[in-house]
This record gives structure tokens, C-alpha cells and sequence, in this order.
């Protein structure tokens, strides 16, 4: 497929992704907003003592992120997440999976994370996970009391050394300005006193110093757990967006799988492409319950689907510029695509331009002419083919339209495609282009029976015309029909695409409708005159009709 038909397949099925993506949309926002809060509290502790270290080794820094991934693990074992429930009062255990922890990269600082529908239990839980795993470490809470007591200790000894320093250098003032001998031995003993409790002093703080330097096993709190505020789950807006992608993704694939299941034509560009055939003529779908109300060209000949089956025979006019326009076969691929209604209105837009026109009815299996046009199918082609004189003009019937008659079908006979080959039928149409200008065949499907291929063959001299449906004819079926009758050398004029959209397909329509609508907003503001222009245009109806009811068909004629 082409970029341009991805295009179109998005523009036909757009209604569906606009669908899904609101139900996908809508299902999810009530689907979130009904489901429980979850907040998340965060407590941040540290392994080791290295950055409390003047100097510390590359060894301690190693060693401590090593046992920050082991303390990591043993977060969610049962020894933590039940003693942190015993310590909080809590009836249960907390659930591992709402519990996460992450080694901060490159760092000794481990993230302990507790997940709960309730922002203070969360928050209580992460710091009391964090206190359980400090427990179970070498720094327990008996580890810590007695640290505690020799840092106040160290600071006892600090506060004596100076105390005892200070002494010192007052008993060295006073031996230095002493004159008696007797005062000066007393200052030098207490000199030397004071000597030797500074050295207890320094030896005691020294030791305990030593006791109380940094481990590498070490936990410590760095942050503590903050009280959530915001729900981290469920996130609406993202649940919301992520279910209206999900939504538009399955509706774009399933309008893809229903594209490429579903073989028949799209649009007239479609159609081209397939048939390598010029589009003489795209029409919309013509309203009405009965076959003789779709005859729009002489029921509603200021229409916009009455312009377009002008615009078809002016097209096929176009066709036969360099030589006479005799006869034209019209066909289609298979059944219901609107061939007999589209040579109808055809025929009344030839007739309107001053053809005498001769439809015929070839289609032996299914005539639908005599339908359209609510004359009697008594006798017809097949009578005269079986009477023994070959005289057409008794069974021609007329339509009502001037101009224009038609040879119904007559009798079914048994074997259709022999009757159409036969000699006889070709002195039957040559008797009948002598009476009419133009002769218009309606024939069978070209892909069900060999009638069409057989009468085309026939009439090399005319053209063919096919007529396809948007959503009806397949796609190979209209690619094997234009083959069957090139096969037997018709001369094939072209396209008519039936059932165009008047919203996607067809800008003819659109403008068309534009213009016309101008024109009668322009016609109330001129005076009435009879004229090329129209005949009394303010009280021509959208159906044709004047004010007393009667076609004003001659004044159409006059406006074509």
C-alpha cells in the first residue's frame, strides 16, 4: 500500500479509533479513580564510617559497598519485616513485594522504600526497617549505648587534659618568678605532679579513642523517612493516556485487518489503480425505495446526481470525438453494483441532449430495464430472435421520455450467450441502428456468464462501459473483468463508480451543491424572464416540478 491509502483507511475509520480511544479513555479514568492510594516513605542509611575517616582507603569505601548490597537483601527477609511489625504493633507482617530498597551508585547509601495505602505506616515502617536492620548489625542498640558513653567520656578527658595543661603553665609561671630555694622545689613538685596526671590523662584518652574509631560494618541513618503527601500509584492521567494509546492502536489495527480482509473497492482512486481505466463518472448513492424513483435525471433533473450522469455522457461524448457514437455495452463485474440504474439515467441524459436513443435489455437471466422504466416485459429481444420475421420496431416500448424507447428482454430463454452470438442477433442490431442514433445494451454480469464477453465482442465498433461500486465490487473481480472482455478486444471507455460518498469521495458534489445553492439565493434577487438562464426558475422545485406539479422536462432541456 502507498502512503495516501493508509491515509484513506485513517479517514474512513475514523469514527471507530475516536470510539475506542473514548471507551479505552473513559474505562480506565473509572476503572483508576475506584482503586486504593498507594504512598511511598523512603529512609536513606549509610555502611561504614569511611567519610568520617581523616583518610579513608579505597578498601574501606569497597568493602562497605559490598556489604550495603548484603544489607540490601536482608531488607525483605523475615527477621527485619517482623521485628519492624512487633516493634510497630502491627497484627501482620508486611508483604516483601511492598517493600524495594536501591544501592545508590557508587555510594555507601542504601534506600529503603515501604510502599502502604496509609502515608504514616508508610513512613513508620521504612524507619523502623531501618532501625531493625541497624539491631542486626555489629552497631546494636547495647553497641550504641556504650559508644554513646565513651564519647562522653572522650569529652570528660578533653575538658581535664586542657584543665591539667593550664595548670601546668601556671605552677612553670610561678617557679620562673620564685627567689627562695624552698619555693622553688615546692613549684617543681607540683610541676611534676601535674606532669604525670596529664599523662594518665592522655594515656586513657588515647585507649578510648581507639575504641570508639570507625568500622567499616557500620549502619547508620542518614535521612530519615518523610511523611508522603501524594499518591506514587495509581497515576491517572498516565493510566488514562496509556489506555486511550492502547485504544487508538487497536483501532487503527483492526481497521487494517478489516482493509485487508475486506477486498472490495474503496474509492475512485482505488478503482483507477485496479482497472487502469479513466473514471468517466462518479455518483452517489441515489435515494428512493423503487427502481423508477432513482431515475433522477428525469425525476430530479437540478440535482447533483442528475448533473453527474451529465457529466458522465459528456465523457463518453468525449470518447467518440474522432468517429460516431453507434452503440454502448454496459457492464459490470458482478450482480447489484447499479449497472442497470446507471445505463438508465445515462440514456435519459442522452435522449435530453437530443439522441434518439434505443436501450436494450441483453441481460437474459436478470432484466431489470422494463423494471426502471414500469413497462410490460411480455415480448421482447428474445421474441423477435424466435420470430420468424426480424422486425425489432413492434416490440420497442415507450418510456414516456422523449426520445427514448426500449427493447425489453422479453421471454428468459434457456441458453442466453448462444442467442447473443447468433447471426440473428446481429440483423437485430443492425435494423436497430438504423432506427436510433444510439443503442445502449444492458448485459449480464461480465464475471458470472459469457453474455457480456460475447456481445462485446460483437460490438467492437462501440464502446464499454463498467460500472463498479465503492464497498461492493472486489477487487480482483474488477481487475479479472476488465481482462475478460480486453480479452476479446472491446474497446473499453472507461469507469463509472457507483455509491461515492459525498462526504469523502466526491468534491464534484460538494460544489456542485455550493453552486447551485448560490444560484438560488442569487435567482430570488433577479426579476423572472424566460431565457436561456431558465424558465420561470422560482417555482422550479429540487424535484423538477413546477407549481402546478408537471415535469418541466423542456425547460430542462433548455438549462442542458
Amino acid at each position: 500500500m502507498e502512503l495516501i491509502e493508509y491515509w484513506n483507511i485513517l479517514k474512513r475509520w475514523w469514527w471507530l479509533m475516536v470510539a475506542c480511544v473514548l471507551l479505552a479513555a473513559s474505562s480506565s479514568y473509572i476503572g483508576t479513580r475506584g482503586m486504593p492510594r498507594i504512598y511511598q516513605a523512603t529512609t536513606t542509611v549509610m555502611v561504614g564510617q569511611s567519610l568520617q575517616q581523616a583518610n579513608p582507603s579505597s578498601v574501606d569505601l569497597y568493602i562497605s559497598q559490598q556489604l550495603a548490597q548484603t544489607y540490601a537483601q536482608m531488607v525483605q527477609r523475615q527477621p527485619i519485616l517482623g521485628g519492624a511489625a512487633q516493634a510497630l504493633g502491627l497484627a501482620y507482617t508486611p508483604d516483601p513485594t511492598y517493600i524495594s530498597t536501591r544501592l545508590v551508585a557508587g555510594t555507601q547509601l542504601l534506600e529503603i522504600s515501604v510502599r502502604d495505602t496509609i502515608p504514616e505506616r508508610a513512613q513508620a515502617l521504612a524507619d523502623e526497617i531501618a532501625n531493625q536492620l541497624i539491631l542486626q548489625s555489629p552497631t546494636g542498640r547495647e553497641e550504641s549505648e556504650r559508644q554513646t558513653f565513651v564519647q562522653q567520656r572522650l569529652a570528660g578527658l578533653e575538658a581535664n587534659i586542657r584543665k591539667t595543661e593550664a595548670s601546668i603553665a601556671e605552677e612553670q609561671a610561678r617557679l620562673d618568678a620564685a627567689n627562695s630555694a624552698r619555693a622553688i622545689q615546692q613549684y617543681q613538685a607540683n610541676i611534676a605532679a601535674l606532669e604525670q596526671r596529664l599523662a594518665t590523662y592522655m594515656s586513657t584518652y588515647a585507649s578510648l579513642r581507639m575504641s570508639v574509631q570507625g568500622g567499616t560494618n557500620y549502619i547508620s541513618i542518614f535521612e530519615h523517612a518523610t511523611l508522603p503527601s501524594q499518591p506514587i500509584s495509581p497515576n491517572v492521567a498516565q493510566t488514562v493516556l496509556l489506555a486511550a494509546a492502547i485504544g487508538l492502536g487497536l483501532a487503527v489495527g483492526g481497521a487494517l485487518l478489516i482493509e485487508f480482509v475486506d477486498d472490495t473497492v474503496k474509492s475512485t482512486d482505488e478503482v483507477a489503480r485496479i482497472t487502469q481505466l479513466p473514471v468517466l463518472g462518479t455518483i452517489a448513492r441515489l435515494e428512493g425505495e423503487s427502481y423508477g424513483e432513482k431515475l433522477v435525471v428525469h425525476h430530479q433533473p437540478l440535482s447533483a446526481a442528475a448533473e453527474a450522469y451529465r457529466a458522465l455522457r459528456t465523457n463518453i461524448r468525449f470518447s467518440f470525438v474522432d468517429r460516431p457514437m453507434r452503440t454502448l455495452l454496459v457492464v459490470s463485474s458482478g450482480p447489484s453494483e447499479g449497472k442497470s440504474i446507471t445505463l438508465a439515467n445515462l440514456a435519459v441524459a442522452m435522449a435530453q441532449a437530443g439522441f434518439r436513443v434505443i436501450m436494450v435489455d441483453t441481460d437474459l437471466r436478470r432484466p431489470m430495464l422494463h423494471k426502471i422504466f414500469n413497462v410490460s416485459n411480455a415480448e421482447g429481444l428474445s421474441s423477435i430472435l424466435l420470430a420468424p420475421e426480424i422486425d425489432p420496431e413492434p416490440y420497442l416500448q415507450d418510456t414516456g421520455i422523449e426520445n427514448l424507447q426500449l427493447l425489453p428482454c422479453g421471454p428468459i430463454p434457456p441458453n442466453p450467450a448462444e442467442i447473443l452470438g447468433s447471426e440473428r442477433m446481429g440483423a437485430v442490431i443492425d435494423i436497430l441502428l438504423a432506427i436510433g442514433d444510439l443503442i445502449i445494451f444492458d448485459s449480464a454480469p461480465t464475471l458470472m456468464v459469457t453474455d457480456a464477453a460475447v456481445l462485446a465482442a460483437r460490438l467492437r465498433e462501440g464502446g464499454v462501459l463498467l460500472v463498479t461500486d465503492i464497498g461492493k465490487t472486489r477487487r480482483g473481480l474488477a481487475k479479472r473483468a476488465v481482462e475478460e472482455l480486453q480479452r476479446v478486444h472491446a474497446n473499453l471507455l472507461g469507469v463509472v463508480v457507483n455509491h461515492v460518498s459525498t462526504r469523502a469521495g466526491s468534491e464534484y458534489y460538494y460544489y456542485y451543491q455550493d453552486y447551485t445553492e448560490q444560484g438560488d439565493d442569487r435567482s430570488k434577487r433577479l426579476p423572472r424572464r424566460r431565457g436561456l438562464l431558465g424558465v420561470l426558475p422560482g417555482r422550479i422545485g429540487r424535484n423538477g416540478r413546477d407549481g402546478t406539479g408537471k415535469l418541466v422536462e423542456e425547460k430542462v432541456e433548455e438549462l442542458i
